[in-house]
């Protein structure tokens, strides 16, 4: 086990939901340092603790990214949960919002990993951390556009692991179900809440898996797609008929 104490970390999309928990969770694993990144610093909690760095950053913008490189050159641990949501189906949905969620999840997590590979390939052992989605595996027509960029980044994410793999720097895919954030507000769905799935995740990288699935309404979804990815898609299916 690699234990995250001591650890410097940044952690994109920290106002909120799971990037929020996920800075609390960090500071009970010892971390010696959190940058904790928003695209407004404004809107970050307090968290009470030095240990915690904010730092203006919004992943769409690449001048912002070399800006954040700079100051946190120190990283060890980059979890890249910041991300765009915007529901739709592909025959109805707002073509501005699939491209925006593709814009952020995608392309703005790929600029991210492309910033700080160097930094992390000089600070090993490391690792990246992507907040995917369970959606990677079959997307729910009413957030296919969100969906499709999430199917994206876990692909992205499989080949960097690849790509990284001997060069001292681990890389993980979290593909949690639906929490009890911001994004799923007004859901009647049981969801669990952020700050015990962002513990799980991080129990979960400090023991080196991979593929991580921190809730039970994702892993059901994960256990019928590994199963038969066609029954995951009749989950969907029955979900979005109402059947």
């Amino acid at each position: 086990m690699q234990t995250l104490k001591e650890k410097v970390i940044l952690i994109t999309g920290a106002n909120r939901g799971i990037g929020k928990s996920l800075v609390k969770a960090s500071l009970e694993k010892g971390a010696r340092k959190i940058y904790a990144t928003a695209r407004d610093v404004s809107k970050l909690p307090n968290f009470g603790d030095e240990r915690v760095i904010p730092l203006e950053l919004d992943i769409t913008d690449k001048a912002q990214i070399l800006k954040v490189v700079e100051k946190a050159r120190d990283v060890e641990i980059l979890i890249n949960n910041a991300g765009s949501f915007n529901p739709g189906t592909i025959l109805d949905g707002e073509i501005s919002g699939m491209e925006l969620d593709m814009k952020t999840n995608y392309y703005g997590t790929i600029n991210m990993m492309r910033a700080f590979s160097l930094v992390l390939e000089k600070n090993t052992p490391s690792k990246i951390v992507n907040i995917v989605s369970i959606a990677a595996y079959s997307p729910l027509p009413s957030i296919a556009g969100y969906a499709a960029s999430k199917s994206a980044l876990f692909s992205a994410t499989l080949s960097v692991r690849i790509e990284l793999a001997k060069k001292g720097i681990t890389v993980h895919a979290v593909n949690p179900g639906a929490i009890d954030t911001d994004m799923n507000k007004g859901s009647n769905w049981d969801m669990p809440a952020p700050d015990g799935v962002a513990k799980i995740i991080l129990d979960k990288v400090e023991a080196g898996e991979l593929d991580i699935v921190p809730d039970e309404m994702g892993l059901g979804m994960f256990n019928a797609w590994k199963e038969e990815p066609s029954k995951l898609a009749e989950i969907f299916s029955n979900m979005y008929h109402g059947e």
